[in-house]
């Protein structure tokens, strides 16, 4: 995509059903009162952060047209033709998932509560439908492959989706940052007051660097617009850079380096879908609704990276070329993220495809910037990050050795996870590293006291783990995780809560005979005469990783030589000193 930034074409005049007369569903303050009194006695539903972020932005227009949770209709006429029922569209459902043992009915009321179980809105029930999994995770996705992030996500949810009105009583509670979260109006109404019809917006969930900050402001230049800053700060990618940190970066830049009379910085709380093409569809509606008419599209926008066979999910310039198909009935003129390389000897950045062959560049990958940079504990040069960016992410940044980990055991039960797990803990404790152990069984009786061994269960005591474990290494732990574990999208959903680059999946490839030789609680055999229900490896299948980072037999190797393996990749990783 070689499209100069001068050649874009201007749709500011186009009408569209987005950015029109913004939906507000707050209810007015002297309504408020009553429906919070009345809501006490209403059947209710907590919340997750996903749902939280789509409460948000259709309570406030950023989703406009779409007002509600959608009804069936509009959701599977948005999963086949990227549009609603009445043609309008929409590439991607806006849906609140439900469980069975909700008993939620058509015709009724529920209140839709937050983590803390603050009420934040009244939804009265027109529809409950069924979801459709596997039609859902293609059509949004584009695959089943459960190393999508949402894919896995999808397989914890509810099985059912509710529909109806809704009045909002609040919105979410954000206690950081509260001057730049700005609702689509009173965006809209800033950018009016910077005097550009034209507003090129940039949508980002990584820190900016010196090569962003001049596409940024060559963009506006462009179109002689205003720029709209606008980084997404709910759910992201697992393992991206947190939003505290990145706000930070944003605003030193902003403060510091960008026209203040023409840029405006605002949050955007959004809960990401990792779904590259049509990702950049809604991305593009939601910041028409927030005053943009352009709108920033790189490479591989929206892409969760590469799937289980470790090829591309999608295309590098699918996104872009998925927005300029639509651009005029949208009312965003997608621009392309240029390639600019950094001139040493000019002290400037200039796009690649204008440089002279020979001429010196300098240049530093994303994985350049997190292993030896970040991980490393090295100072981005100031030619790369500004000197204040580079100052807030090495305090956010510790060296690799000091940053958390989490060892991921899984295998059929007997396999050895156990006994490795305690040959590693002490290796690990002679290292100088304080390890947390999270035993399968033992976490069952305590955490996940009262769950049964269906598959709904099973994931549940799995994500309990993983997000015990993620919580862990957050905060710079090394934990061992050792359960069955028996499922592929349970397993790579704690892959993403814990963070890929922080977490290491070992598989224990022992065969059943030999975990039946073992098994002295005598459970295979109790399981053969059916005496016990949905055994792993006998009445219940067990799904083995197609990618672990560690495959580990243990008739041929002992605990000590399988830990050793584990350590030896630790070091690889940086997180141990070499020996």
């Amino acid at each position: 995509m070689s499209t100069s930034l001068l050649e874009i074409i201007d749709v500011s005049e186009l009408i569209t059903p987005y950015g029109g007369e913004l939906i507000d569903l707050l209810i007015p303050e002297e309504e408020r009162e009553a429906l919070i009194h009345r809501a006490g006695s209403l059947p209710w539903i907590q919340l997750s952060v996903r749902s939280l972020c789509d409460l948000e932005l259709l309570a406030t227009g950023a989703f406009s047209p779409v007002d509600r949770f959608m009804n069936q209709r509009d959701y599977e006429s948005v999963l086949r033709t990227m549009r609603m029922a009445d043609g309008t569209l929409f590439p991607i459902p806006i849906t609140l998932p439900v469980t069975p043992e909700a008993n939620i009915k058509p015709g009724t009321e529920i209140a839709l509560r937050d983590a803390k179980n603050d009420l934040l809105a009244v939804l009265t029930v027109d529809e409950v439908y069924e979801r459709d999994l596997e039609l859902e995770a293609q059509s949004i996705c584009g695959t089943t492959d459960v190393r999508h992030p949402l894919v896995a996500e999808m397989h914890n949810w509810g099985k059912l989706y509710v529909s109806g009105p809704m009045r909002v009583v609040s919105l979410p509670r954000h206690y950081d940052f509260t001057d730049l979260r700005m609702t689509p109006a009173a965006v809209r109404q800033r950018l009016a007051e910077t005097g550009h019809s034209n507003v090129v917006a940039f949508q980002t969930r990584n820190p900016l660097h010196r090569v962003h900050e001049e596409l940024t402001k060559r963009a506006a230049a462009s179109v002689d617009g205003a720029l709209l800053v606008h980084p997404v700060v709910g759910q992201t990618k697992p393992g991206d850079v947190d939003h505290y940190t990145r706000v930070r970066s944003y605003k030193a830049l902003y403060e510091n380096y960008y026209d203040r009379q023409r840029t405006v910085l605002s949050l955007l709380p959004l809960a990401m879908r990792m779904a590259g093409p049509r990702e950049a569809l809604l991305h593009a509606i939601i910041r028409r609704n927030y005053g943009a008419n352009h709108f920033i599209v790189g490479r591989d926008h929206a892409s969760p990276g590469i799937d289980s066979t470790g090829k591309p999910f999608y295309g590098p310039y699918d996104a872009q070329q998925l927005l300029t198909e639509h651009a005029s009935e949208i009312g965003v003129t997608m621009v392309p993220f240029q390639e600019l390389v950094y001139l040493p000897h000019e002290d400037r950045y200039e796009e690649a495809d204008k440089i002279s062959p020979g001429t010196e560049t300098l240049s530093i990958s994303g994985s350049r910037v997190r292993e030896e940079y970040l991980n490393g504990g090295k100072q981005l040069p100031a030619w790369f990050t500004r000197p204040e960016v580079a100052s807030i992410l090495a305090k956010s940044y510790p060296a690799r050795e000091q940053q958390g980990f989490c060892i991921w055991f899984t295998g059929l039960s007997g396999a050895g996870k156990s006994t490795i797990t305690e040959a590693l803990t002490e290796m690990l404790t002679e290292c100088g590293r304080q390890v947390t152990v999270l035993d399968g069984d033992v976490v069952r009786t305590h955490l996940s006291k009262g769950l049964g061994f269906s598959k709904e269960d099973r994931d549940t005591n799995i994500v309990r783990i993983g997000y015990v474990a993620s919580e862990i290494v957050r905060h710079g732990g090394a934990v061992i995780c050792a359960a069955v574990s028996p499922y592929r999208a349970a397993r790579n959903e704690v892959r993403n809560m814990v963070g890929a680059d922080n977490f290491v999946l070992a598989y224990v490839n022992t065969p059943i005979d030999v975990c039946e030789q073992r098994d002295i609680k005598g459970l295979y055999a109790k399981a053969r005469r059916g005496e016990v229900k949905g055994f792993t490896g006998v009445d219940d299948p067990y799904e083995t990783p197609i990618d672990p980072d560690l495959l580990l037999e243990t008739t041929n190797c002992n605990p000590e030589e399988n830990a050793q393996q584990i350590i030896s990749r630790l070091v690889s990783k940086g997180f141990l000193p070499k020996q």
